[in-house]
């Protein structure tokens, strides 16, 4: 390679690291360095105020001796694997019932969607009135028939159900919005096909729709359970940073923040923090690589 090559393809490089500049110093300033003052803090004993103390792993081993935060591990665990589900069926499924080209289904995709981008606190606050025992719609129209409703939110056995059926209506609309742009770039002649083949409508629904737009079920899974492992708005506006009732909403990332800012234990916090992002992380790895076995198994 001659040094006039060289040149220019170093001036080529340069252009590109200046173009993505931005995000890496954004990633540098934001990310990478908060991320690794997290890590060295987790193996210290910091309330932010006074000089920090070594204390090597003994966060991490009093981690799994604390009986909230293996209670938050629980009540996380729980969620995300029921709403994780729920939310992927459910969004799937309204997307195949609005992928109409219809003046009315735009309205319908809009109602959908428009409650995914409300603010957390507000989405709270209409449901817990929604949920309240004593003028709350759902315990009224149980009243019509005969049945005395319980205290959704106040009831450590009813509560956690209460809760996966807000954040499951309320979020549905971005995972649906996405699987609609995917089935609309399904070929129609595939269909075609199947119809003069004599396929009906669950045939291709499992042998041409599911397997066409799996990466993108794939990506709304991801997403749907980082964004379950991240519940702590709603969930702090309805419970608390206790969680009640009874912990039943203590989430992982609530415990943090109590242990955080409320405990004053930073480098608790920090462990529990990176803890949580080694679940997730695996939690998101073991997806990928479940999907892309399928994929070489030519599923």
């Amino acid at each position: 390679m001659t040094k006039g090559m060289k040149k220019s393809r170093w001036k080529d490089n340069l252009s590109g690291y200046l173009f993505i500049s931005p995000w890496l110093i954004g990633f540098l300033v934001f990310t990478l360095i908060p991320g690794a003052f997290c890590l060295f803090i987790s193996f210290t004993d910091w309330d932010m105020f006074t000089d920090y103390q070594i204390v090597g792993i003994q966060n991490y081993i009093d981690l799994f001796h604390d009986d909230l935060f293996l209670k938050s591990l629980w009540v996380t665990a729980r969620f995300v694997v029921t709403s994780v589900g729920i939310t992927i069926i459910l969004s799937l499924a309204l997307a195949l019932l609005l992928n109409i080209n219809s003046k009315a289904m735009y309205f319908f995709r809009t109602a959908f969607y428009i409650p995914s981008v409300v603010s957390g606190i507000a989405v709270a606050l209409v449901w817990s009135w929604i949920f309240s025992p004593d003028f709350g719609v759902i315990n009224y129209v149980l009243s019509l028939f005969g049945i005395s409703g319980p205290d959704w939110l106040g009831n450590p056995a009813y509560a956690p159900w209460a809760f996966l059926i807000i954040m499951c209506t309320t979020f549905v609309g971005a995972p649906m919005v996405i699987f609609l742009a995917a089935l609309q770039n399904v070929p129609p002649h595939l269909y075609e096909s199947a119809s003069l083949d004599g396929a009906g409508a669950f045939a291709k629904l499992f042998y041409i729709t599911l397997p066409e737009i799996k990466p993108i079920i794939v990506f709304n899974l991801i997403t749907t359970v980082i964004g379950a492992f991240r519940t702590f708005t709603q969930a702090q506006t309805l419970a608390g940073t206790d969680g009640n009732p009874g912990h039943s909403l203590l989430f992982m990332v609530m415990y943090l923040y109590k242990k955080g800012f409320n405990d004053m234990k930073m480098g608790y916090a920090s462990a529990i923090a990176w803890v949580f992002f080694i679940i997730v992380l695996v939690c998101t790895l073991v997806i990928m690589k479940f999907s892309n076995n399928n994929e070489d198994k030519g599923v």
